[in-house]
């Protein structure tokens, strides 16, 4: 009895260790102010034939969302980010929907079907590795109003810990 019971603490113990040290779906990452990385400059241009520069979007807080309109857990989010768009576009705060591996008349349709109200831009791989390679979609990454990047979401976003990140964002800039 008393080895079986020392077998399951073991177990118990690699299993925490294990999941201590793998990222999950919609788990995100917070990073120190010391640690946080600039954000790359990027220039593009989104569906509407504007330039995108992300440069200019120094002084809000943006929230870059990489993900695919085939991709059925991306598209669940885009009613929520509309939604954060309306609510906090008045507070400094920007979303850029970055699409990766859609065809450009596919993506159109879906950005009118949604009535999405911030830009997209068709991505690549460059892109992509730019932001430390994006190995799943969606993935996300929120960036303060002074360009670093403070958290970063990959998998499906725990929308309450977004909005409770990007509130705080905000608040720390005023």
């Amino acid at each position: 009895m008393k080895k079986a019971a020392i077998a399951v603490a073991v177990v118990g113990v690699i299993i925490a260790l294990y999941v201590g040290t793998h990222r999950h779906a919609g788990d995100h990452k917070a990073l120190s102010s010391s640690a946080a990385a600039m954000a790359p400059a990027l220039t593009m241009v989104d569906l509407s034939g504007n330039k995108i520069e992300t440069a200019s979007y120094r002084g809000k807080v943006v929230l870059i969302n990489f993900w695919a309109a085939w991709c059925t857990p991306c598209t669940e989010e885009i009613p929520q980010f509309i939604a954060f768009q309306d609510k906090y576009r008045g507070q400094g705060f920007q979303i850029l929907g970055i699409s990766m591996d859609d065809q450009e008349n596919a993506l159109r349709q879906f950005y009118a079907k949604y009535q999405m109200n911030y830009p997209v831009v068709i991505g690549n791989q460059r892109i992509a590795q730019d932001y430390g390679g994006i190995l799943g979609l969606p993935t996300s990454f929120l960036v303060g109003r002074d360009g670093r990047i403070q958290q970063k979401y990959a998998g499906v976003t725990d929308f309450a810990r977004l909005e409770h990140d990007i509130a705080a964002l905000l608040q720390a800039g005023k």
